[in-house]
């Protein structure tokens, strides 16, 4: 992972490779890791993993929709992901009369698929290094602004050079916090259709309660397909278009696991903050991750009110109540973990030891300020961090937060244009607000936005409050009801009825003082100003971070050889692992679960606990089939140790020979601090086992025509 050869080499022997720590690039898998991965059980070569002549691993993983992974299954295509992955595009293809969240749906044939509006994946094509020719732009007397525009500059014809007329998407990306830069080549598919998924109660098993737990049982897959023109060339939806052929796909081996056999995961990792000072640490435990918490528990709290009472409304909001959910236990996660760590103390003692290295003669000049810079900045932004975070959880929770200042304000520029202009900027007003009231409850929208304000204006009042709000406080004595009402019941902005009729008669004018727009505009103002002297120390903060991960690794202070995760595709390697023992699990190792134990879970008609009757019938009879343990129970989920965190939901797990053995869904509650220090004892991926997949396609769901077109291995070993 490092730019220079020797470097690379230099810093292999002076650290021990740990080979379940890490997010590393493909290209360097043969320099950096492939002799401790054949060890451990690895049978392919790394021209198999990653190549750029011919094809390899790297063809069948995909980013799903920007913010997951998923893998190719067939040679016609097909695309396993998460359920939650895919769960937007089954709630917008869901309808009451046909509800594919609560009721699950198989496609029998091709005619069958289902497109939703939008959803595409992402091939990763090639990679390659471009830090020496970006960094010789740049220069320590630029300032930060100076330098991101000379940067950006370089990045723009990187990726103009590498697109081929269009036909790629290339992507720069900073490492080491800006001391190395590389390029990413992908191709993009938009025609992406529903194949199947299991019921919600299936597929979401657990809910809220299990998430990030372990032990776990559910059956977190959807499956997708790939479509692409007659050539095999990215198209928009069409029903000429045809399934798209890949250069490789995954072959399934349902022998199964057992504890210390090799499981290796391709996926795109969202982030990492392995790099963090304790400062940072510190901030996020004490003001910005309790806000966070706070504000999105109001939000889902006022949210559920509504989704309880109206299938419609829990149609509607179940993807975003979802995603808050787990962003909250997440969140809450990271700070007992953190804590219990002790992870800010940790990576207090290493920068210690590093000022006393920066400030020797010999480096004072380059790294001496760096540590007291760092930490001057987060003393200076602790309270700038609680306001933010209450202040963006409302305007992530309700539409009203946000909503109207993005719409005025786009309804303000089209306004100011002659009718030609106008005609032009059409298409895309209609569809920003299609997209603001798609999924839309008025009174909804109206009870989190008040619960969210008066939490605002309660909690976030010593950083400074947006005006408007300030103002509304001194006057309703933080009671936001009759102040939302009352904005709600005179803008243009309360409903798409209302802005559609305001269209027809527009006076433009009027956006400007809409009392629902004035609220947003004045909250989305807050969020983003900054003043000089908060500019000052974002520019001085960013040189110092910079300067501290180079120092760190020139000094090796730090063993990390792999950049923190940026949703850039990335290899991590480990083992199947256990647990310590726990009570709550029937399984004789605590590194799987089986379908005895997501029954002895199961409460009628229970929101998160409830089954379907057909699969109580089946194990009853205890019909498995072929997927069944050798030691005769059928498997739901198991442990690996492998280094992941959000964005690698839906990532294939492998076993030495490539062939997929499961798909990585979660982590586990007791390592959550693993975004930013890995826990070698306690840090898990949480996976569903592949053979609990085929088996409900297969015999739960009577779905023949999907496994027909998998290409699944009975016999041979992981």
């Amino acid at each position: 992972m490092k730019k220079i050869v020797l470097f690379l080499t230099m810093c292999l022997m002076a650290f021990p490779v740990r080979a379940d720590e890490g997010m590393w690039f493909l290209m360097f898998i043969e320099r950096l890791n492939h002799r401790d991965m054949e060890k451990m059980g690895l049978q392919l070569t790394a021209e198999e993993i990653y190549s750029i002549n011919h094809h390899s691993l790297k063809d069948a993983i995909v980013q799903f929709n920007g913010g997951c992974t998923a893998e190719i299954v067939s040679k016609d295509g097909l695309v396993l992901t998460n359920h939650h992955c895919g769960y937007n595009a089954i709630a917008e293809l869901s309808t009451e009369e046909q509800n594919y969240l609560k009721n699950g749906f198989w496609a029998k044939n091709r005619s069958e698929e289902l497109k939703p509006k939008s959803l595409y994946v992402r091939f990763f094509v090639r990679m390659d290094d471009v830090s020496k020719r970006i960094l010789s732009k740049v220069n320590d007397k630029m300032n930060e602004t100076e330098r991101n525009k000379v940067i950006q500059q370089e990045i723009a014809l990187i990726e103009k050079e590498n697109n081929e007329g269009g036909k790629y998407t290339v992507s720069v990306r900073p490492f080491f916090q800006g001391n190395e830069y590389y390029y990413f080549v992908y191709q993009d598919y938009k025609d992406v259709r529903l194949v199947g998924t299991p019921t919600e109660s299936l597929g979401k098993f657990g809910g809220d309660t299990d998430n990030w737990e372990w032990p776990r049982h559910t059956a977190d897959f959807s499956m997708f397909r790939v479509y692409a023109d007659k050539d095999g060339n990215p198209a928009e939806y069409s029903k000429d278009n045809v399934p798209l052929q890949p250069k490789h796909h995954l072959p399934i081996n349902i022998t199964g696991v057992k504890e210390n056999d090799f499981a290796m995961i391709l996926g795109y990792p969202g982030r990492t903050n392995r790099w963090m000072p304790s400062g940072g640490i510190a901030q996020n435990v004490g003001y910005a991750y309790p806000a966070w918490v706070e504000g999105a528990k109001t939000g889902m709290d006022n949210m559920k009110k509504f989704m309880k009472q109206d299938a419609t409304v829990n149609l509607k909001y179940a993807s975003k109540y979802a995603s808050t959910a787990n962003y909250w236990k997440n969140r809450q996660g990271m700070i007992d973990a953190l804590t219990k760590a002790k992870t800010a103390a940790t990576k207090s003692s290493e920068e210690a030891k590093f000022n006393a290295w920066a400030n020797k003669p010999e480096n004072a000049g380059k790294y001496g300020n760096v540590i007291a810079t760092i930490n001057d900045y987060y003393a200076k932004t602790n309270l700038k961090s609680r306001h933010d975070n209450y202040l963006t959880q409302l305007m992530r929770t309700t539409s009203y937060g946000a909503g109207p200042s993005v719409l005025g304000n786009a309804l303000i520029g089209y306004y100011k244009e002659n009718e030609a202009k106008r005609a032009e900027m059409l298409p895309k007003i209609n569809s920003l607000i299609d997209n603001y009231f798609g999924e839309f409850c008025a009174p909804l929208e109206k009870e989190v936005l008040t619960a969210q304000l008066n939490l605002y204006a309660a909690k976030a009042s010593e950083y400074g409050l947006a005006p408007v709000v300030a103002k509304m406080k001194e006057t309703n004595k933080g009671n936001f009801t009759a102040d939302v009402d009352k904005a709600i019941a005179g803008s243009v902005f309360a409903s798409k009825e209302s802005v559609v009729a305001f269209m027809k008669d527009a006076k433009p004018e009027a956006i400007a003082v809409d009392p629902l727009y004035v609220i947003s505009n004045d909250l989305v103002t807050k969020v983003r100003a900054k003043s000089e002297e908060q500019l000052k120390l974002d520019d001085d903060f960013a040189i110092a971070y910079r300067k501290l991960v180079e120092g760190l690794r020139e000094s090796k202070l730090n063993s990390i050889q792999y950049p923190d995760a940026n949703s850039t595709l990335r290899l991590t390697y480990g083992k199947v692992r256990s647990l310590p023992a726990d009570k709550r699990n029937d399984a004789k190792i605590n590194n799987y679960t089986t379908m005895t134990g997501m029954v002895n879970k199961y409460k009628a008609g229970d929101a998160e606990f409830d089954l379907p009757a057909r699969l109580l019938e089946l194990n009853k009879a205890q019909d498995f089939g072929e997927y069944a343990d050798k030691a005769g129970y059928m498997p739901v989920n198991f442990l690996t140790d492998n280094d992941i965190t959000g964005g690698n939901s839906g990532s294939p797990v492998l076993n030495g020979k490539g062939e997929l053995i499961g798909v990585a869904f979660d982590g586990n509650i007791e390592a959550m601090a693993g975004d930013v220090i890995f826990d070698k004892k306690l840090q898990r991926t949480i996976n569903l086992d592949i053979r609990f997949v085929l088996w409900i396609i297969d015999k739960y769901a009577g779905a023949h025509n999907i496994i027909e077109e998998m290409t699944i291995i009975k016999d041979s070993q992981p």
